[in-house]
């Protein structure tokens, strides 16, 4: 399918898979499995008090972002800080997968839409596409399903920790500051559990590389009642 124009642009797509600027070198070789975190400061302490070696860092405009090797159950695993945003958190996944990645595990905060408590395990089966990168990836569509390859991992680990999880449908939104009141029942009325800025765009891409991917997630701040925000 050649490239689709529209009169909007975020709904024009190109099936192309070279583009003009491509990720990487083809010259890196990280392992196969990756931990891609939103996690801040405890991805670096979490590589420096387990023997983690700095392979690599990805180089932003703004921040650079150290690429590490751990050991994990005998077997090497890629762990890198992820950034937030879909357009940025997507440019670095990129980079993970021309070095080599090819399962991937993203973990991160959300926002709830329904009364679930602070702290519980989630992991998104779909997302809503309210992001712009993700049109970049695959032709438009509402929703984006999740590699059921990367939920199946995600709910194996946990099962075997006996930690409880639920599957959500997840909102994924470039417009933190814009979750209006009246938006927020709009897609809880859609069935939208829990609400982030990532999702969404990083299961397009891994689709689009044709790559297993999947994300858990973790309830924090609430939106149940948006006149009561918490």
């Amino acid at each position: 399918m050649p490239l689709v124009k529209h009169d909007y642009p975020v709904l024009e797509y190109d099936t192309a898979s070279k583009a003009v600027f491509q990720p990487g070198n083809g010259k890196k070789c990280f392992p196969a499995k990756a931990v891609f975190a939103f996690l801040g400061d405890e991805v670096e302490n979490y590589a420096h008090t387990h023997d983690g070696i700095q392979i690599d860092e990805f180089e932003s405009a703004t921040r650079r972002y150290p690429i590490y090797e751990c050991l994990y159950n005998q077997e090497k695993i890629c762990l890198c800080p992820a950034p937030v945003g879909s357009a940025a958190a997507v440019q670095v996944l990129e980079y993970l997968i021309a070095g080599g990645v090819t399962k991937i595990i993203s973990v991160g905060s959300c926002g709830v839409l329904e009364d679930i408590p602070e702290n519980r395990f989630l992991i998104p089966v779909s997302a809503l596409r309210d992001e712009g990168t993700s049109y970049h990836y695959l032709p438009p569509s509402r929703e984006v399903e999740i590699s059921k390859a990367g939920i199946n991992a995600i709910e194996s680990a946990l099962s075997q920790k006996n930690i409880p999880y639920w599957e959500v449908k997840t909102w994924t939104t470039d417009g933190f500051y814009r979750e209006t009141v009246e938006m927020v029942q709009y897609r809880k009325e859609e069935g939208c559990q829990v609400v982030e800025m990532e999702c969404s765009a990083l299961a397009a891409c891994a689709k689009f590389r044709k790559v297993t991917w999947a994300m858990l997630l973790f309830s924090a701040d609430t939106l149940a009642d948006p006149r009561i925000y918490e």
